[in-house]
């Protein structure tokens, strides 16, 4: 079918009222900026999800990840988009004007180079992240071991996508099919998502982030929903394999396990984490145990924002108490933040 055929359909539309979550903040992105809103019936409904893994880390993390950059004998090394992000004592960025010990990271191989070349110091890794970033910090962590450099630590807030998705199907009954994470498709293919798919009859489609793939995959979406179908579609096999990329699976297997973990705006997800086991579990820089209750700031709505309750804009501190310059509640954070993509967007 054309492009052109897909779009008449999509704004053609007139049955029930259909609500698709996008999980990926690169998602959420591509939809504004491309126009898809503009392209589809007002019967569609695309709200965001709970792909953004700075906007999902709990306080409790940004409380351990403190410790490090203000004790005597360590610094912490962190990703920018991880600064602001508010912990109980204001945010590392906070911190890190008041003197703490917090260095912006490239790539956490930086942690090895600077561990190996001064011993006496240890060196923490705020390691935040879903499935495409995991293998990364196993490889580093591996080649610390390798290297026999012990002045490493750890600290995980690893998640993995599927145990959430699983969540929002058994907690948000009305969202009726899924536009699957690209990149973290990539990792961990499309398999997992059949389960899900099954357990609770809902379509569940993996797609690219150019407008015709997001146009390519509401058509499949809303064609399943009409036929009375829960399948799982690949629409990004340039990219994605049915199987994933199994060398990186390997990877994040052979480092870590999962456990339960908390999701700020959801809370605790069984099985959800990922953390350092076996003979890696030295490196652990106090992960395990960091579990809380949702852990928003008082009158936040991120909550609700990444389980699909509300539009990020509908908010009563959206754009006010709460911009990107300014941010109040995680989800304004991060540049894969739905509340941070609908404030430079709208």
């Amino acid at each position: 079918m054309e492009i052109r055929e897909i779009i008449d359909y999509l704004k053609a539309y007139d049955g029930p009222e259909l609500k698709f979550m996008e999980v990926c903040g690169s998602h959420t992105s591509a939809i504004f900026k491309t126009g898809i809103r503009s392209l589809i019936s007002p019967k569609i409904k695309l709200i965001s999800g709970p792909g953004c893994p700075v906007c999902v880390t709990p306080t409790a993390y940004i409380d351990k990840c403190a410790e490090y950059a203000m004790a005597g004998d360590s610094e912490l090394l962190t990703y920018g988009d991880m600064m602001k992000v508010p912990g109980t004592h204001g945010s590392l960025s906070d911190l890190k004007g008041d003197g703490a010990k917090v260095t912006m990271m490239y790539s956490p191989f930086e942690a090895v180079e600077k561990a190996a070349a001064d011993p006496d110091r240890i060196f923490a890794v705020a390691a935040v992240g879903f499935e495409t970033t995991i293998p990364s910090y196993a490889l580093m962590i591996d080649e610390a071991k390798r290297r026999g450099v012990k002045n490493i630590k750890l600290i995980t807030a690893l998640k993995t996508i599927t145990p959430a998705i699983d969540w929002i199907c058994a907690n948000q009954p009305a969202i009726d099919g899924f536009i699957c994470p690209g990149h973290v498709s990539v990792i961990i293919g499309c398999q997992p998502y059949i389960a899900i798919a099954e357990k609770y009859h809902k379509p569940m489609v993996v797609c690219g982030f150019e407008a015709e793939h997001i146009l390519a995959v509401l058509y499949e979406l809303v064609r399943q929903m009409e036929r009375g179908e829960a399948k799982v579609v690949n629409l990004y096999p340039n990219a994605v394999r049915w199987e994933g990329n199994v060398k990186a699976q390997e990877v994040l297997e052979k480092c870590f396990e999962p456990d339960e973990a908390t999701w700020r705006g959801l809370g605790s997800i069984p099985g959800s984490g990922m953390y350092l086991k076996g003979d890696y579990a030295v490196y652990d820089g106090g992960s395990r145990g960091l579990v809380r209750d949702m852990e928003l700031p008082e009158g936040c709505s991120c909550g609700s924002v990444i389980t699909g309750v509300l539009n990020p804009d509908e908010c009563p501190m959206f754009g006010t108490s709460c911009t990107p310059l300014d941010p109040y509640g995680p989800c304004m954070v991060s540049a894969e933040g739905a509340c941070g993509i609908w404030y430079r967007n709208r």
